[in-house]
C-alpha cells in the first residue's frame, strides 16, 4: 500500500523485497533457538540408536495410521478453507467488486491485521477452551462467513460490472470475520494438533507431512483459484465453504481433544475413541498376540530344572 505510487517499476520490487525482512529474523533468530529436552535426554544417552529410532518412517505403521490421516487432512483443510485466496488475492478480489485501487490495497493490510490480533487471541485462550473447541468454533464461523459473501456476490454482483461500493466494503467486513475465524483456529492448530498427537519417533516425519501438504495445496490454490473464479464465480466461495462444513464434521467426529494431555496418554486416547480403536485396537490385538506366541515358544523350548 505505501510504495504503490512509487513510479519507475520500483513500487512492486521493494514490497518484494521486504520479505527478506522476516526472513532475517528467522535466521537470525535460528542461532540462539535452544535444543529441545527432548534432544538433550537422547544426548545424555545413546545418541546413535536414538537417531536410528527418528530416521524410521514408523508413521506408516498400523499403529500410526489416526495421527497419519491427521497429519494429512489437518493441512488439506487448512488449505482449502479459502485463506490463501484472501492471502494472495484480495487486492484483486476487492478491486474486481468495486473497491478503488487504493481501498482494495488497504483492504489487504486490514485483513492482516485481524489475523495477527486473532493470533494472539488464540494463544491466550487455547490452553482454556481446548483444541476442538476453538476449530469447531471457527469452522462455523468461516462457514456463514464464507456462505454469506458467495450470496452477497450472487444477488448484487453482476457478470462484467461491479457492485455498490456498500456492498464492496459489507464483504470486507465479512471477509475479516472469517480471516478471524481462521487465525484463532485452523490458522495456528495445523501445526500443534499433529505435534500433539504424534509420539517423538513419528513427530519428525508428522510435522514433514503437514508442511509437505500445505505447501502442495499452497500451490494447487493459487494456481487455480483466478480460473475458478472466472467460471465458478459467486459459487467459488460456496465451494470453499463447502469444505470448511466436511472439515468441521470431521473435527467432531475424528479428532480428540489434546489440551492438556501427556504425551504418554494419547495412545489410550486412540484406543478409546469411537472410531480409531477399530483400527489401533485390532494393532494392538496382533502385536499381543505375536508377544504371547513368542512366549510361548520360549517357554516350550527353555531348559526344565528338576
Amino acid at each position: 500500500y505505501g510504495v504503490q505510487k512509487i513510479e519507475g517499476g520500483w513500487g512492486w520490487r521493494i514490497s518484494l523485497s521486504m520479505a527478506a525482512v522476516p526472513a532475517a529474523f528467522l535466521t537470525i533468530g535460528a542461532i540462539f533457538l535452544p535444543e529441545t529436552p527432548s534432544f538433550l535426554i537422547q544426548r545424555d544417552g545413546n545418541v546413535d540408536e536414538a537417531k536410528m529410532m527418528l530416521q524410521r518412517r514408523n508413521i506408516l505403521k498400523k499403529k500410526y495410521r489416526p495421527q497419519l490421516v491427521i497429519a494429512l487432512l489437518i493441512p488439506f483443510f487448512n488449505q482449502v478453507t479459502g485463506i490463501n485466496v484472501i492471502n494472495f488475492y484480495a487486492p484483486v478480489m476487492f478491486r474486481t467488486i468495486g473497491l478503488g485501487e487504493s481501498a482494495a490495497l488497504m483492504s489487504a493490510v486490514v485483513t492482516r491485521l485481524c489475523a495477527t490480533v486473532a493470533n494472539i487471541v488464540a494463544m491466550i485462550v487455547v490452553d482454556k477452551f481446548g483444541r476442538r473447541k476453538l476449530l469447531l468454533v471457527g469452522g462455523i464461523q468461516m462457514i456463514l462467513s464464507q456462505f454469506t459473501v458467495g450470496a452477497i456476490l450472487a444477488v448484487k454482483f453482476k457478470d462484467h460490472g461491479v457492485m455498490d461500493k456498500e456492498y464492496g466494503y459489507l464483504v470486507l467486513v465479512i471477509m475479516c470475520v472469517f480471516v478471524a475465524g481462521f487465525a484463532w483456529s485452523w490458522g495456528p492448530l495445523t501445526y500443534l494438533v499433529p505435534t500433539e498427537i504424534c509420539p517423538l519417533e513419528i513427530r519428525s516425519a508428522g510435522q514433514s507431512v503437514v508442511i509437505a501438504v500445505i505447501f502442495l495445496m499452497t500451490f494447487v490454490i493459487g494456481q487455480t483459484f483466478l480460473n475458478m473464479l472466472c467460471h465458478l464465480k459467486f459459487g467459488t466461495f460456496f465451494l470453499f465453504g463447502g469444505w470448511v462444513c466436511v472439515m468441521t464434521l470431521f473435527v467432531f467426529f475424528f479428532l480428540p481433544e489434546t489440551k492438556q494431555l501427556p504425551m504418554e496418554q494419547m495412545e489410550q486416547v486412540w484406543r478409546k475413541h469411537w472410531f480409531w480403536k477399530r483400527i489401533v485396537g485390532e494393532g494392538e490385538e496382533e502385536v499381543d498376540q505375536a508377544h504371547t506366541g513368542a512366549g510361548a515358544i520360549a517357554m516350550s523350548t527353555a531348559p526344565h530344572s528338576s
